[in-house]
């Protein structure tokens, strides 16, 4: 077993912008928190909310000490469910709060004096965009009139963006224009959380840390690889982002495409962030762009999830009786390069679908069947290396095994490795690896610019041809089942099909 000393983050202050925003609640404070409990937080530390509410910053920590202590009701008795009252009293003792409004020059005079009186973070400073996408531009305009964002080479300045990064190839290459204008490319960190999930980062760790597993993984030994994320829930509460988005721009240029990048990257020199960056790049450059006739759009109907009846998404709150939002999509991708030239790469992704599931499986080419042909070999399962993200996390292998008898009999079998019961996890919401990797400079796990737009590049021919032509067939899924039935048929002329949902 190997082990490496964590960095001690340096000294500096975090600029929330969006301090009441769901996202602040749900997942920025609690990753804080889980930080703050495993002694992963700066030494000299200030966390200084800022949105347009107006509130002290006592009801400010009070809000979401309540917030944190609900997330942890339902966990269980342990003591490890619990708030530890001495952890909270340290970071509610870092919390500031500004009431500004984004687009105003006084909110950011009050930050730059906020900052100067904190004399214990050395001048290092993050400002996190927990807002709405539109405020994107303007924040990183105003703090560059401000002077917010400025280095001078002691200490650091960085700004952390959310995601939707652009709603297309144009508004992608216009948002990264506006941004760079302010700040150099170091200094920009483009989050997306699939990728603080130890599964995923444990990607890199099975293919390259293992003899036995980067030998084979090429197009002489893989048939195809599917990579499938579905949700059991609806729009909920986001019908109104969600009708202007869809899935396909929700989903797959960030989330689902980084899972394909970690898949198919080339080995990088080392795991600095550019060399792993320059490897994901690469991989999006390769794809060729979809073409509409090897994609598949989908919109659930009413149907019946874990027993329970549920409606149609044209009947959730806020959506258009006739919308023509798409909730699940399926696409066929090739990656043009020596590794992957002839495997396909199936993505799936949707809501209201029978289970929630992410994994990335992997088939493995048939092995000659000529000793077994008093087998029925054509009923055997093939060989798949399955990496599950969630809700379960863990790495399957399914082969061929002989049956216990006198016949020479095989059956499909699995070998399962589940992180639980190999490793003790500690508390995480799934940010904690990505905030602490933004406190000691680490953008390896962060999208670069040229990532981003060479990932819109490939969905681009797609957004435009559904744009151009309304689906005739919405809703074309119930509720509870796999998807449309045309996502089977993107398999099914390939001779191939989906994996179950498990």
């Amino acid at each position: 077993m190997t082990n490496t000393q964590a960095k001690t983050p340096p000294n500096c202050a975090m600029v929330l912008f969006g301090a009441h925003g769901d996202l602040t609640k749900r997942l920025v404070v609690p990753a804080l928190y889980n930080l703050a409990h495993a002694g992963q937080l700066p030494k000299n530390f200030a966390l200084i909310g800022v949105d347009h509410n107006d509130c002290t910053a006592e009801q400010w920590k009070k809000q979401l000490r309540d917030f944190l202590e609900g997330l942890t009701k339902g966990k269980g008795e342990a003591e490890e469910n619990k708030i530890d009252e001495a952890v909270w009293k340290t970071l509610a003792g870092t919390m500031d709060y500004i009431t500004g409004d984004f687009t105003k020059d006084k909110t950011y005079t009050d930050i730059k004096d906020k900052l100067d009186k904190n004399n214990g973070i050395d001048g290092n400073a993050l400002f996190y965009l927990a807002v709405a996408d539109r405020f994107f531009g303007p924040v990183v305009d105003a703090l560059g009139k401000a002077g917010l964002v400025k280095e001078d080479g002691k200490s650091w300045r960085r700004v952390v963006i959310e995601k939707p990064f652009g709603h297309d190839l144009e508004s992608a290459k216009a948002l990264n224009a506006r941004v760079l204008k302010q700040l150099k490319e170091e200094q920009v960190y483009r989050i997306d959380h699939f990728l603080g999930k130890e599964t995923v980062q444990n990607i890199m760790a099975l293919r390259f840390a293992n003899g036995l597993f980067e030998p084979i993984w090429n197009r002489d030994r893989i048939d195809h690889v599917q990579i499938t994320v579905s949700e059991t829930v609806g729009v909920e509460t986001r019908a109104g982002f969600y009708e202007v988005t869809g899935a396909l721009r929700d989903m797959v240029p960030n989330h689902v495409f980084q899972l394909v990048a970690m898949t198919a990257m080339e080995p990088p020199v080392s795991f600095e962030a550019d060399a792993v960056r320059s490897k994901k790049a690469e991989v999006f450059k390769a794809m060729h762009p979809v073409r509409p006739e090897n994609a598949v759009r989908g919109q659930y109907g009413a149907g019946e999830i874990d027993g329970k009846t549920v409606q149609a998404y044209r009947d959730e709150e806020g959506v258009k009786k006739d919308s023509a939002t798409e909730t699940f999509v399926a696409l066929r991708l090739t990656i043009d390069n020596w590794r992957w030239a002839g495997v396909p790469f199936y993505l799936r992704t949707g809501k209201r679908m029978s289970k929630r599931d992410t994994e990335i499986a992997i088939q493995f080419k048939n092995a000659p069947y000529t000793l077994f042909r008093e087998t029925p070999v054509d009923q055997l399962d093939c060989n798949w290396l399955i990496i599950q993200i969630q809700p379960h996390e863990g790495i399957k292998m399914r082969f061929n095994a002989k049956k216990p008898g006198t016949e020479m009999a095989l059956e499909s079998v699995t070998m399962d490795f589940n992180y639980a019961d190999w490793f003790k996890e500690a508390p995480a919401v799934g940010y904690e690896t990505l905030l602490y990797d933004v406190f000691i400079g680490d953008g390896t796990l962060f999208q670069r610019a040229d990532q981003v737009e060479a990932a819109w590049a490939v969905v681009d021919p797609v957004l435009k041809a559904w744009a151009a032509e309304k689906p005739k067939d919405f809703p074309n899924y119930a509720s509870g089942s796999a998807g449309p039935a045309a996502s089977d048929e993107l398999l099914r002329g390939d001779g191939r099909k989906w994996r179950a949902i498990r």
